[in-house]
């Protein structure tokens, strides 16, 4: 079963974390299964960039994004050439190492935790 190894994020996640993830999972669902809030404000429909991540290891692994999902990562903060829609990036057979960038652009959070 591949994991997800999430880097220490400030709010989110400060330990990091090592999380058993499953085939076809995609990696937002994942987190928030886990405890991880990542924001997803538009319930994962790739309207938006706010569950954003930035894979460090794996990224060859997930399946090529939509065009779609291209656009919406245009307007991302942090964008690199790794970067992702959490809710978009389905997990496959490797272990992904995971950053969530400290900022995301989200005009109206959706949670106050």
């Amino acid at each position: 079963m591949p994991q997800i190894i999430v880097l220490p994020h400030e709010e989110l996640c400060p330990e990091g974390a090592v999380l058993e993830a499953k085939q076809g999972e995609t990696i937002c669902d994942v987190l928030l299964a886990n405890d991880i809030e990542i924001e997803h404000a538009c319930e994962k429909s790739c309207a938006c960039t706010t569950c954003h991540v930035i894979l460090r290891e794996g990224f060859e692994s997930l399946e090529d994004a939509t065009d779609t999902e291209e656009d919406m990562l245009d307007k991302a903060w942090g964008l690199e050439p790794t970067s992702r829609l959490s809710c978009q990036a389905v997990v496959a057979d490797e272990n992904l190492v995971v950053e969530i960038p400290k900022y995301t652009i989200n005009l109206a959070r959706e949670a106050n935790h």
